[in-house]
């Protein structure tokens, strides 16, 4: 299950990312917004991020004007490593290096054709591993409050 969150400036584009979950045959939940009346981005992108934390949804999918302020909502739910993509290449290397558990795309910044695409690689890459995944324990470890050096 994909969670998926919008503000009001990307009702449009949720609806283009809609489209894609639908071909690919993906569920997903939708944590809202559902109209384009002025809202509080935070809102949106922790209702997502907690369903993705807790289990609930495997991965998550934000959109807001920039995709940078729901994001950083979404990365102070422990457990959420949320990567702002805005081209293909960011959203292969954040899954495969850094095994990112959510996106944030920006509305105003991105049309919607390279944001399905984004979000095509996001979904069908995997994690390496490795190095990478010692990386990774690495950031759990900081949220943690624990010390890496």
């Amino acid at each position: 299950m994909i969670a998926i969150a919008n503000d009001h400036s990307a009702l449009s584009m949720k609806k283009e990312i809609i489209s894609v979950l639908e071909e690919m045959g993906l569920e997903y939940k939708d944590f809202g917004t559902y109209t384009d009346a002025s809202c509080p981005y935070p809102v949106f992108g922790a209702r997502a991020a907690h369903a993705v934390a807790s289990g609930e949804c495997d991965r998550g999918i934000l959109i807001c004007g920039t995709g940078i302020g729901i994001g950083l909502a979404a990365n102070k739910v422990k457990g959420i490593r949320c990567a702002l993509c805005n081209d293909p290449l960011s959203a292969r290397l954040c899954r495969e290096h850094n095994n990112a558990n959510m996106i944030s795309l920006g509305a105003r910044i991105i049309g919607p054709e390279l944001a399905k695409e984004i979000v095509r690689v996001f979904l069908t890459t995997e994690a390496l591993g490795g190095r990478h995944a010692e990386r990774v324990a690495m950031l759990t470890a900081l949220e943690n409050g624990e010390e890496i050096e």
